[in-house]
């Protein structure tokens, strides 16, 4: 129902859903599942249309391009992939769909209309994604419709790449492109998923999978540009084994300071340091610092566990669940605007990945670039240069130290001390309990009211008694019921495919 719903709101509603899939920290799992499967399922425009745009840019069709295949190869909600022949070379023609940007424009201001109502349904910690989502949204699909922003992407990303030839990713043609049209060289290759057919070409699909790894923490750590949308459809390999990219649409930056905090998050994971892990997604503004520290560090062993290929037994699987639920904290998880596409680059990279080879360790791999990038022992200098600092703060402390405490001594014995007290509540622990209180108080005495007139033989009025009672009961009673939890059972990628593979 929710899929079909979206299909019929058309291409930017499907865009949404896509975007949500990837968006934890808003949905439960089980429409996290459901939206996965979510593709763009658009029909091309019809042709007259698609020229018209190309003729508008362009010029004439004949004219431009020495062939040009009028049924087009790929289908999406934005625009559509045509065929074609410059200079005798096949090329690629994207073409964005005709009248397009009104329909986009028109469906964001009703996403921004929604948006003060759906956040009245949920709590402070969901709307704090909720909000990004809508300003990420909107700042993407309006990017990934303009073309001439794609094709300098395109070229960034390819210049990084240069002279490594485990990849390959198109050229531009800059006299046959603009902000409605990209033409780029055509390279085939086999889908990256088509598993059979890799390995009918005799391809290493474990040194795939590795490469493939490679080339992300490499955009997204050291050059600071990646593509966005490494979804199968978008991923090709050559008969020589190098992973070609396809649609640029969607790309983002990375800013130094993410790199850092992402660097050393990985260090953390590479090293098993769950307390390291769970300050630098604090530190990146992923992880409420309200969090339960406990409960989060057994989150952090099962997915380290997970991401490692490990079995996952499921009975702890449910006793972290039963954790979870019994917590009494805000949702610890959110995403800042800045992480939402690193965060879909890791999730879909690492699902292709074990797709390719179902014993991938991610984290093996990402523990070698950062040894051979020095990144590793630049962390240990750090870390020594940063405990030099604390011992020498101590030593600072240690000397400063023996005076205050005497002048502090010497104000309690002339009782000239004060300390003051401040008490957060960001719970509302003590509105509540003040709330109960009133609200026993209230009952005890229409209780013993109505019991009075009840022995005054007042039948009326001990009924109003009895019904301010009964009103009062309920809203005591509402008053100790916390928010319902959502109980869904976690989806492992690995421990779902085993499954499936059993059954």
């Amino acid at each position: 129902m929710l899929l079909e719903s979206l299909l019929t709101l058309g291409p930017t509603f499907i865009k949404l859903g896509q975007l949500l899939s990837t968006r934890p920290d808003i949905l439960p799992p089980a429409y996290i599942e459901v939206l996965s499967a979510l593709q763009d399922e658009v029909p091309p425009a019809e042709w007259a249309d698609a020229k018209q745009v190309i003729q508008a840019d362009l010029g004439d069709v004949d004219t431009q391009f020495d062939d040009f295949e009028t049924d087009a190869i790929s289908g999406a909600s934005l625009g559509q992939v045509y065929r074609a022949a410059v200079d005798g070379e096949p090329v690629a023609v994207k073409v964005r769909r005709p009248n397009i940007e009104e329909l986009v424009e028109a469906d964001l201001r009703v996403v921004r209309w929604s948006l003060p109502i759906l956040m009245r349904f949920v709590d402070q910690s969901r709307s704090f994604s909720l909000e990004n989502l809508a300003d990420e949204f909107a700042k993407t699909i309006r990017e990934e419709m303009d073309y001439g922003r794609e094709a300098a992407m395109l070229k960034e990303i390819r210049a990084n790449f240069d002279g490594d030839d485990r990849f390959v990713i198109p050229s531009v043609y800059d006299s046959h492109s603009t902000d409605r049209i990209l033409t780029m060289e055509y390279i085939g290759g086999t889908k990256i998923n088509r598993i059979e057919e890799l390995d009918d070409r005799e391809i290493d699909r474990e040194t795939i999978a590795e490469n493939l790894q490679r080339s992300y923490l490499q955009m997204i750590i050291d050059d600071g540009v990646f593509h966005a949308d490494p979804h199968p459809g978008n991923l090709a390999v050559t008969d020589e084994g190098q992973i070609i990219f396809y649609d640029f649409g969607m790309s983002g930056r990375v800013d130094a300071f993410i790199q850092d905090k992402i660097v050393e998050f990985y260090i953390a994971v590479a090293n098993q340091n769950i307390d390291a892990i769970l300050d630098s997604l604090i530190e990146i503004g992923t992880l409420s610092p309200e969090a339960d520290r406990a409960v989060m560090a057994d989150v952090m062993e099962l997915a380290i566990a997970d991401a490692r290929g490990e079995d996952i037994e499921q009975y702890r699987v449910n006793q972290i669940i039963g954790q979870i639920e019994d917590s009494i904290y805000e949702f610890p998880f959110r995403l800042p605007k800045n992480l939402a596409l690193v965060l879909r680059v890791a999730t879909v990279v690492e699902g292709v990945c074990v797709t390719l080879d179902e014993d991938f360790d991610f984290i093996a791999t990402a523990t070698d670039y950062l040894t051979e990038q020095g990144y590793r022992e630049e962390s240990i200098q750090r870390v020594l240069e940063e405990s030099a600092g604390q011992f020498r703060d101590a030593g600072e402390s240690i000397v400063r130290v023996p005076p205050k405490l005497e002048r502090t001594l010497d104000r309690l014995e002339r009782d000239d001390q004060f300390v003051r007290i401040g008490v957060e509540d960001s719970n509302q622990v003590f509105a509540d309990l003040a709330k109960r209180l009133i609200y026993g108080l209230l009952l005890t005495m229409s209780l013993f009211s109505m019991g009075v007139l009840y022995a005054l033989e007042a039948p009326e009025a001990s009924i109003v008694a009895a019904l301010l009672s009964g009103i009062l009961l309920w809203l005591l009673y509402r008053s100790f019921r916390g928010p319902r939890s959502i109980r869904a059972k976690p989806q492992f990628t690995r421990q779902s495919m085993r499954e499936r593979r059993e059954e």
